[in-house]
């Protein structure tokens, strides 16, 4: 084949990924503890019979489940693209920097506090708890004005995770909530449904918003703080929305699904590495890896033990430990 006709590798990685995407969608629509057979699937969307089992269990369980894998997915590849941006720190990720385990301190005060808990209170309580986390991390990386290296910042965050995971198991020892929360803290989507979805989706569409919309912003912060500032770009602007998408994309992400590691940590070096810096391509890039590994993983923790589920925790950590490590050896991680 002609040199100039040949594909580029980052078109082919994108075309698996999808195809991935496509192929993962369908068998998780299929597979389960009850298999159904594709005609049926097909029916439960073309002809609808309320009256059927199999078609009730495809519309009411296992299609909200996919569409809340593919947003949590997006949303928590998105925070980590942007923490690491934000941060110039190559081991920065929410589950990481103490972010997600805020907002589970969130939902434990929520299933002890609040009498008539619900959704939407743990959803409240656990930005709450995102936002707190956060703002932890940015006075870290503020006061510290460069004296801490990516690990040491990661072993930063790691104390807060520790501080906010001792809280909240405290919290609801004493509340007699600590099995709601263990639940939690594994991590999954079992218990998906079209009210999750009408919630996460309009969160996670202005997340995105906020996030493209300083993108160009972002990939000049990439080049080094005082080139950005020399270009005009108001740092201060900048890292505010930026937070706020954090806060918003996590908060929302780990309100739903639960703890939910390396997500955050493993999708943008990947999607760096085939797009660069550039944060119009880098953002959607990594949204689209997050989805396609959020869906592979909850279908292959309904696979590992079936008809048990396996924490989707447990299957992103086995990839994102590896990694991590990796990672954690490198000499150069800023970003």
């Amino acid at each position: 084949m002609d040199a100039s006709v040949r594909p580029h590798p980052t078109a082919i990685v994108l075309l698996i990924t999808l195809f991935l995407f496509f192929l993962c969608s369908g068998l998780s629509l299929f597979y389960g503890a009850f298999p159904v057979s594709s005609d049926t699937v097909l029916a439960s969307f073309h002809s609808f019979d309320a009256n059927n089992l199999q078609h009730q269990l495809i519309q009411e369980v296992r299609l909200p489940r996919l569409i809340c894998a593919g947003l949590v997915g997006i949303a928590l590849a998105l925070s980590g693209t942007m923490m690491q941006g934000l941060t110039r720190n190559a081991l920065a990720d929410p589950s990481l920097l103490g972010i997600t385990h805020g907002a589970g301190l969130g939902v434990a005060i929520s299933l002890a506090f609040v009498s008539a808990h619900s959704f939407f209170s743990s959803l409240m309580f656990s930005f709450g708890g995102a936002a707190l986390g956060t703002g932890l991390i940015v006075l870290i990386t503020v006061f510290a004005r460069g004296r801490f290296s990516p690990v040491t910042l990661t072993v930063a965050g790691a104390a807060l995770s520790a501080l906010f995971g001792a809280l909240s198991t405290g919290i609801t020892l004493f509340h007699q909530v600590a099995q709601d929360l263990s639940f939690w803290y594994a991590g999954g989507l079992s218990g998906s449904k079209w009210e999750h979805v009408h919630v996460l989706l309009p969160i996670v569409l202005i997340g995105m918003a906020i996030s493209l919309h300083i993108a160009r912003s972002m990939t000049v912060l990439s080049l080094g703080e005082e080139v950005a500032a020399g270009l005009g770009s108001s740092l201060t602007k900048v890292r505010v929305l930026g937070f706020c998408s954090i806060v918003l994309l996590a908060g929302s992400a780990v309100s739903i699904a639960g703890v939910i590691g390396f997500v955050g940590l493993v999708i943008p070096h990947i999607s760096r590495f085939l797009v660069g810096t550039n944060y119009y391509l880098l953002l959607p890039v990594s949204a689209l890896f997050g989805m396609t590994l959020l869906i592979v993983s909850d279908l292959l923790a309904r696979m590992v033990n079936p008809p048990f589920e396996t924490p989707l925790g447990a299957i992103t950590a086995v990839i994102g430990v590896p990694y991590f490590l990796y990672l954690a050896r490198r000499k150069e991680l800023a970003i």
